[in-house]
């Protein structure tokens, strides 16, 4: 596949777009970076350049007036999210849900940066952290090397040689959570109180239980040190919990949280009251039986 970009500088919409490329064909890509209306016409596919956006003829720009479009909450696309857009499900191996989180977790972030859609702000003067924009950026020649054409390919492969293996980890990360929601919606579903899910395995089960199991207070889960009781929080990224764990364990540890709670393995408690271990699994169900019956859900908790 012979894939055209834009010369000079690149950027991560476009980096990332041709590593999606790469995972998806069938065979090597041959990268022309030029800005010659013959040349790119000459390509399979343009990214970033070519002021049109059409699957059907390889083209996947967002510079044409009005842009390509945006998501339903507002993100424009750039290079990177029109290709994604296409050849997502099948770099996900088929997996729709795998695609849109890499596309909520990575892809928008990129094209809100390249659009100039504002995603974050800093709270801290002129503080920010480091992202995947910034990254590839630092590939680029600076402003006084003397680089050449070939020196500037072979930074542009380099960096999508980089962009590739993050998205692969991405996907393979997108693809598990994808796994473990159809096994967390099977555990809730089995579940013999709505109150506590157990799940046989260390998985990610946030998501189905906070947006698919609204009774749920407790998720009971195996990790490498023991059983773990875990509170369930009111809302996705939130810390606030619905029912927390009783205050009178908060902090305690071994014999303390056994003497108090009756559990003989029980192991800890931790302070901030979302989390408590202990050594086996009955002790684990022993510890949010009694957080049950323990009092007010945590929207009461203090009043």
């Amino acid at each position: 596949m012979k894939v055209a970009t834009h010369d000079g500088s690149f950027h991560a919409d476009d980096v990332f777009a041709v590593a999606v490329l790469g995972l998806v064909s069938d065979e090597p890509l041959e990268i022309v970076r030029s800005r010659e209306r013959e040349v790119i016409d000459a390509c399979d596919v343009r990214v970033d350049i070519g002021l049109r956006s059409d699957p059907a003829t390889g083209d996947f720009d967002h510079h044409q007036r009005g842009g390509a479009g945006r998501r339903d909450n507002g993100i424009p696309y750039a290079s990177f999210g029109l290709v994604w857009r296409h050849y997502g499900v099948a770099a996900c191996d088929g997996d729709e849900r795998a695609a849109q989180d890499v596309d909520r977790r990575l892809v928008q972030g990129i094209d809100a940066i390249d659009t100039g859609f504002t995603l974050t702000k800093s709270l801290v003067g002129s503080a920010r952290p480091m992202d995947l924009t910034d990254l590839v950026d630092t590939y680029n020649p600076q402003w006084d090397e003397d680089a050449s054409a070939a020196d500037r390919l072979a930074r542009f492969e380099q960096a999508v040689a980089a962009a590739t293996d993050i998205l692969r980890r991405v996907i393979a990360g997108a693809a598990a959570r994808s796994r473990a929601h159809g096994l967390v919606r099977e555990a809730i579903a089995s579940a013999a109180d709505p109150r506590v899910i157990e799940l046989e395995a260390p998985m990610p089960w946030h998501e189905a239980v906070v947006t698919g199991a609204p009774e749920a207070l407790y998720v009971v889960y195996p990790k490498t040190d023991g059983w773990g009781v875990q509170a369930v929080p009111r809302e996705l990224g939130q810390f606030a919990n619905r029912r927390d764990l009783p205050e009178a364990w908060a902090g305690l540890q071994a014999e303390e949280l056994s003497r108090v709670t009756g559990v003989p393995d029980a192991v800890f408690c931790h302070t901030a009251r979302f989390l408590a271990v202990a050594r086996s699994r009955e002790g684990a169900r022993r510890l949010a039986q009694l957080a049950l019956a323990d009092g007010a859900p945590a929207d009461d908790a203090g009043a």
